[in-house]
């Protein structure tokens, strides 16, 4: 998993254009050992506990 930096970026939000702390996640993996989609769906939840780290402490 990688991070990157956090940089403003301009970026629509709620329909308008406005600055925004954005960082780049990416992710390395094997496809012998899972697919794309799984992988994909595992760096959407790293995102959204990222995005919304309270959903991630009501889970503990």
């Amino acid at each position: 998993l990688g991070v990157g930096r956090i940089m403003p970026k301009p970026w629509v939000h709620n329909g308008e254009l406005a600055v925004r702390q954005v960082v780049q996640l990416s992710l390395t993996f094997d496809h012998r050992v899972c697919d794309g989609g799984t992988a994909g769906g595992f760096l959407r939840y790293v995102a959204d506990c990222v995005e919304q780290p309270a959903v991630l402490l009501r889970t503990l």
